[in-house]
């Protein structure tokens, strides 16, 4: 299962400054009991200083991919593996309700056309990373750190706000991140309640949420990664598992594709851009896995890991929703296509539990973004060791409650998941990536005519359009469930 977003382990940040000790290996971050694949650093410390002054280095000698000693990298294998499960998770089962909100057509091609846009912004941080690692002298950053160099190296009249963006890029983060765990909540606990209410008795959406909060909250009270990883591959040996069984049922007696809309109508579109673009939500995980990769330049490229593995999520996304909403129709309003599976089969409610199971083992993956940026900015309150302790395990409980009382206050699946998508993964996939790629190559040139910048902007107002119209979309469908 996507570990969702995934974004989605926080590590320690790599220092981008002038004291940054280049004779250190950097720790890899698969096998650091504080990170497993994402690297979302927080805030600097109070001793740690501004970047440097691009102007000051200009070395394009210094290549950043000969300067990372890293104990154990990644394979092109192993990379492909983590960026298809950074990519696939509850988001794929709701895409058949994605494309009720589109239609045949337009969902088909605007799945397509989003995953292209959403690969280009991918490719478009990398490149960016790269230029950035090569002003300051290290040999990787991770997405908060290529947003504040950005800015500190930029034109003079926005360096003062480096430090701004990169709180803006770790509350966007958290924000998405507090988001998919309250669709995790919602997700699990609507699958056991249609299971239980066929073998025993119906029960109300929020008894089942109420009885995971206890479990939620020890699952999450486990600190180190490298004890959720087990439950982790156990996870995503149940999604695909999960995915092939509810292909099965999927692709049995299609009806004609005259029987569907071709295309929905204008004010449905906002619910399906917030659908399909919490859907791609994987750009959390591109830096990590490049950083971490024992060829990175095999990331890159017409044929390279990235490129490739995003055609496959697009694929998948676009077969799921295309065939999902063929078979079950306007029945796919549940948010999750687990849910229209026949009841009386125990095929299909095996999925029901399968996947219910693998995403309450994912739960804890999602928590550590949160987890590992606001800690380090509030433990400094705690004056003794028993007291960080209490502050770490008192952090945790409450955020868990925090992502419960919002799945009980908004039990509506798919509405969540368009919300999510709609107020965070947009401003992280579509709004920041054009933004960073305008200012770190504002004095380099944007090519031709200035295309990249036009280029940027189109995809930033296409960005700023879907977050507003999705997130008004998406909470007036809260308000007021639309059919």
């Amino acid at each position: 299962m996507k570990d969702e977003v995934q974004p989605l382990l926080p590590g320690n940040a790599e220092p981008v400054n002038d004291t940054y000790d280049r004779s250190t290996p950097r720790p890899d971050v698969r096998t650091s009991p504080e990170n497993v694949i994402l690297h979302l650093p927080g805030p600097m410390g109070p001793g740690e200083s501004e970047v440097k002054d691009s102007r000051s280095i200009n070395n394009d000698s210094y290549n950043p991919l000969l300067n990372r000693d890293l104990e154990h990298p990644t394979s092109n294998t192993d990379t492909m593996i983590h960026l298809l499960k950074g990519n696939i998770g509850t988001g794929i089962l709701a895409m058949p309700d994605a494309f009720r909100n589109a239609g045949l057509v337009v969902g088909t091609l605007g799945t397509l056309l989003m995953g292209v846009i959403c690969t280009h912004c991918m490719h478009i941080l990398v490149k960016c990373a790269h230029e950035l690692c090569i002003r300051t002298e290290v040999p990787a950053l991770g997405f908060s750190d290529v947003v504040e160099t950005s800015f500190s190296t930029g034109p003079l009249i926005i360096r003062k706000h480096s430090r701004l963006v990169r709180y803006l890029v770790n509350i966007f983060l958290c924000i998405t991140q507090l988001g998919f765990c309250c669709v995790y909540f919602v997700f699990v606990s609507a699958n056991l309640q249609e299971v239980i209410a066929h073998y025993f008795i119906k029960l109300d959406l929020r008894v089942y949420l109420a009885a995971l909060l206890l479990p939620m909250i020890l699952l999450n009270c486990v600190k180190n990664l490298k004890y959720l990883m087990p439950a982790s591959l156990f996870a995503s040996i149940l999604t695909v598992i999960g995915l092939a069984i509810t292909f099965y049922y999927m692709l049995q007696d299609l009806p004609s594709t005259s029987t569907r809309e071709a295309f929905a109508s204008w004010s449905k579109l906002p619910l399906y851009f917030g659908t399909a673009i919490y859907a791609f939500e994987g750009i959390g995980v591109v830096l990590p896995l490049e950083n971490n990769m024992k060829t990175p330049q095999d990331f890159g490229g017409w044929t390279g890991v990235l490129n490739t593995g995003m055609v496959i999520v697009a694929a998948l996304y676009t077969s799921v929703g295309f065939f999902g909403y063929l078979k079950y129709g306007e029945k796919v309003i549940l948010g999750s296509i687990t849910l229209n599976l026949p009841p009386t089969e125990i095929l299909a409610q095996s999925v029901r539990v399968m996947m219910a199971l693998a995403i309450f083992l994912s739960y804890g993956l999602q928590f550590y973004v949160p987890v590992g940026i606001i800690w380090p900015v509030i433990k400094d309150k705690f004056q003794t060791e028993r007291g960080q302790k209490i502050g770490e395990y008192a952090l945790r409980t409450g955020l868990v409650i925090v992502t419960f009382a919002l799945a009980a206050a908004i039990p509506n699946l798919g509405a969540v998941i368009s919300l999510v998508g709609a107020v965070s993964s947009s401003t992280l996939a579509l709004i920041f990536p054009p933004v960073i790629e305008i200012i770190t190559f504002w004095e380099k040139g944007l090519g031709k005519y200035n295309w990249i910048l036009w280029k940027d902007i189109f995809i930033m107002i296409f960005g700023v359009l879907g977050f507003g119209f999705g997130t008004y979309a998406s909470i007036m469908n809260i308000v007021s469930p639309v059919n």
